[in-house]
């Protein structure tokens, strides 16, 4: 696969194409270029996977979306302040003109997203979660004021998450982005009709409370991600992630569910519409 020199392999070509529903195709890893748009589309439609989601969490990932998705059929794309960038941008004094800034880029009728917003404890310690609950609450407003779907990133966060998205209401649309909680939160989500959607994490061994939670979760409620560059599913766990690696993903997800990969992909596909509208 030329356009993936040192990369893994392309897998086998899912029989319904579906949606990558979070990338960050402006984010390289390991001292990489910057992939190539017009390569990783290409890639990940070969294997079914003709659309994306492109998120900017940060200012220049931001206008990196917009400018991608004026060129670029493939992609819609999200923004906002990441819940690490909120602390850093609150302690700078930067934080009302970088809101400002996203707000103006929101209305774009191609940004379909406010996300990744929610709240981090791995990497924010507690002179932070302030500011990152603060930051939280505006973009969920921002998210009802648009009528955009709010993606929400927790990591080690989620009964706070879960508190903050009940006392603000959360928007008729919300996707946990990279689920990562167990079955009671997945129970809780479905209930609630956030969609889940969920990454190369579920492939991975020690993920059986992932996996269990996945087990519990309607068709309905089900959406696929890569994270790009980030968690690539197993086999390939540790190499740099692109969206032609979701049908690793589905399949294991296949699996998990007990159905046919061509039913999950139908839903897949049908829930990214229903959502994010068409590309």
């Amino acid at each position: 696969m030329s356009v993936h020199v040192g990369h893994p392999p392309a897998p086998e070509a899912l029989p319904i194409p579906v949606v990558d529903n979070h990338a960050h195709l402006d984010m390289s890893r390991d001292g990489l270029d910057a992939p190539d748009l017009q390569a990783v589309i290409d890639a990940a439609t070969a294997v079914g996977v003709p659309r994306m989601v492109q998120i900017g969490c940060d200012l220049p990932g931001a206008r990196f979306t917009v400018e991608a998705i004026d060129r670029y059929a493939a992609l819609l794309g999200g923004v906002a302040l990441h819940p690490n960038e909120a602390p850093r941008l609150h302690d700078l004094g930067d934080l009302e003109s970088a809101r400002s800034e996203i707000e103006l880029l929101a209305s774009h009728p191609r940004v379909r997203v406010i996300g990744e917003t929610g709240l981090d404890y791995f990497r924010t310690g507690p002179e932070g979660v302030a500011a990152q609950q603060d930051s939280f609450r505006w973009h969920i407003d921002l998210a009802k004021r648009t009528g955009k779907v709010l993606q929400i990133h927790d990591r080690d966060a989620h009964e706070d998450v879960m508190r903050i998205l009940a006392e603000e209401g959360a928007p008729e649309r919300t996707v946990m982005h990279c689920f990562s909680g167990g079955v009671a939160m997945a129970r809780e989500c479905v209930e609630a009709g956030y969609l889940l959607s969920f990454a190369g994490t579920v492939t991975f061994k020690n993920a059986r409370d992932l996996r269990d939670a996945l087990a519990v979760t309607p068709l309905d409620n089900l959406l696929v991600e890569t994270d790009s560059p980030f968690l690539t599913p197993a086999p390939h766990r540790g190499a740099t992630n692109a969206p032609y690696l979701v049908p690793l993903t589905v399949r294991a997800m296949a699996g998990v569910l007990n159905v046919d990969v061509p039913s999950l992909c139908v839903a897949l596909a049908a829930n990214s519409e229903r959502f994010y509208g068409p590309w």
